[in-house]
């Protein structure tokens, strides 16, 4: 379901994977003052994060089945978090980025939002999978694409891209797109009314298209764009 969906939103996941912040940094060309925006804003995003993580927890121990092991996948994902908002500060300090005095633009409010709308009890966990996944899965298409043979990536810069673009993340937004291709799965031969079953693949689609969309404004803003 997810690649029959990637495929017919190809422009815009390629707009999200391949946009021209990540393309600067695999050239090389890179503007070390956008770097440190992204730096800064995506901190604050993670922030907010955690708890759209958390709360994807919850509601897969509501709905999910044990046997799949879905809650395992999805408190490794959390547990990591603690280590990812280490890493930004010590990346913060390291590039002299005062994260007391950052606010956050209107895409990282906006995408903020978004999380929030997640988290609600009427959003049920086959749609928050489908997001989370596709969060996930945007960094590690992106930076990986920056450690490929070819690439230029600054030297400076290879840590960042190596966080999100390694395959030990690569395999566990594998575990992330399987468990969400199974609930889609469900969802579409559910013995529900129909009406109720093409309703949940909807709303996951539209998800999955307004990660996609935030994504490509959070790229903009870190290049001082809309």
């Amino acid at each position: 379901m997810i690649d029959t969906w990637l495929r017919k939103h190809r422009l815009l996941y390629t707009g999200a994977t391949r946009h021209p912040f990540i393309l600067s940094i695999r050239d090389g060309t890179v503007d070390l003052s956008s770097f440190k925006t992204w730096l800064g804003q995506d901190y604050l995003f993670v922030r907010e994060f955690a708890p759209f993580v958390a709360s994807v927890l919850v509601k897969a121990w509501k709905e999910s089945d044990d046997r799949y092991g879905d809650t395992e996948v999805i408190l490794g994902g959390l547990a990591s978090l603690n280590d990812e908002v280490e890493w930004f500060k010590r990346e913060a300090s390291k590039w002299g980025v005062q994260l007391s005095n950052i606010a956050p633009q209107k895409a990282n409010e906006n995408y903020c939002r978004f999380l929030e709308y997640l988290m609600s009890p009427e959003v049920g966990y086959t749609v928050a999978i489908t997001a989370f996944w596709a969060i996930e899965a945007v960094y590690q298409e992106s930076f990986a694409h920056c450690l490929e043979d070819g690439a230029n990536t600054p030297q400076e810069l290879r840590e960042t891209c190596q966080r999100w673009g390694n395959d030990g993340f690569g395999q566990y937004c594998l575990s992330l797109k399987k468990i969400a291709n199974r609930r889609l799965e469900k969802a579409s031969e559910d013995a529900r009314p129909l009406d109720a079953s093409k309703e949940v693949l909807n709303k996951a689609e539209v998800a999955l298209i307004r990660v996609m969309e935030h994504e490509v404004e959070f790229w903009n803003m870190s290049r001082g764009g809309s």
